[in-house]
């Protein structure tokens, strides 16, 4: 009789979106169909969230288009927006409760996420690495 081992789920998805009110809705919608088909459910809404708030900062900081890439490897997501403004976002800012937004990021931490921010000339990309275990 043989066994088989597990081997830790991998796979990549790219999608360009382009500037506009849609754009997080869409964003949602491939990152949430994208997991699913990966067999990835584990913090799927999690996932769906971080990619949602990350796309919206693009959208409203930037007006232009932006790059959602969705890499799964081993137990972890990481969700990456690629934009074409080259001011990076204060990660350790905190919102208080009369500011018009703010708080995404701080969501985004409490949820167990490693953020960081890598420049670029012409540009920048935040990362999110999500841990898809749950438990």
């Amino acid at each position: 009789m043989s066994t088989i081992a597990s081997v830790p789920v991998t796979g990549r998805r790219a999608v360009a979106l382009p500037c506009g009110q849609r754009a997080p809705a869409v964003a949602r919608h491939i990152t949430e169909r994208w997991l699913k088909t990966a067999d990835r459910p584990d913090r799927i809404a999690d996932a769906v969230l971080i990619v949602s708030e990350l796309v919206t900062n693009a959208v409203r900081h930037t007006h232009d288009s932006c790059l959602l890439t969705l890499t799964v490897q081993g137990g972890h997501l990481d969700i990456a927006v690629a934009d074409h403004s080259e001011e990076l976002p204060d990660l350790h800012a905190r919102a208080s409760a009369g500011d018009h937004g703010g708080f995404g990021m701080e969501i985004v931490c409490r949820l167990g996420a490693r953020v960081w921010v890598v420049p670029a000339l012409g540009g920048k990309t935040v990362h999110v690495l999500l841990g898809l275990e749950t438990g």
